[in-house]
């Protein structure tokens, strides 16, 4: 006798571009996704300070603006957006190469562990890789090794980069990652 299990979600949702109407559901996303991500990391006041309304209109501001970034959401069958990415032209200005960097990546907390996270990467390492990147970089919080257990998985590596940044009056350290994204060069 065999019994199976239905999964508690559907199949990973449909990557697709951002559009000015996720705005909203991408700053819920991302508000929540670090309210969810970074408790116990990061001063709780400052979690709950973050505020859906100001990052939807910061979220619209980025959207309108334009530049060279790639926004991807995850959409389920229904309509609802489940995961945001964001990936651009690395910040840094230590790297001999121009390349790529992942700004951002965020799953509803209720849809961590769906494979939704692997189809956001996955679809912007693919664009970048397309679009000629020798390299995607990304920023980590030292601590969050949930988050570093995931980009690991997925090819990245410490290159032994850290930066810090103020959170609600405390310095948090953050470790830069980098996964090649075309085949080295062979001579």
């Amino acid at each position: 006798m065999s019994h199976s299990t239905t999964p508690p979600h559907p199949p990973v949702a449909t990557i697709r571009a951002m559009r000015i109407e996720d705005c909203e559901a991408v700053a819920t996303i991302r508000v929540r996704g670090w309210r969810h991500a970074y408790r116990g990391l990061l001063p709780q006041p400052y979690l709950d300070r973050m505020d859906i309304a100001e990052e939807t209109a910061l979220r619209r501001s980025h959207f309108t603006a334009g530049g060279e970034a790639v926004d991807v959401v995850a959409e389920r069958p229904d309509g609802t957006v489940t995961g945001w990415a964001s990936s651009g032209p690395d910040r840094a200005e230590d790297r001999p190469l121009p390349g790529c960097e992942l700004y951002a990546l965020y799953v509803r907390p209720d849809h961590i562990g769906t494979g939704t996270g692997r189809a956001l990467l996955a679809e912007l390492t693919a664009r970048a890789r397309a679009a000629g990147y020798p390299y995607m970089a990304l920023w980590v919080l030292r601590e969050n090794a949930a988050a570093r257990r995931f980009y690991e998985r997925a090819g990245f590596r410490p290159d032994g980069t850290e930066d810090r940044f103020e959170a609600g009056g405390v310095l948090v350290t953050e470790v830069r990652y980098v996964r090649p994204l075309t085949p080295p060069a062979t001579g």
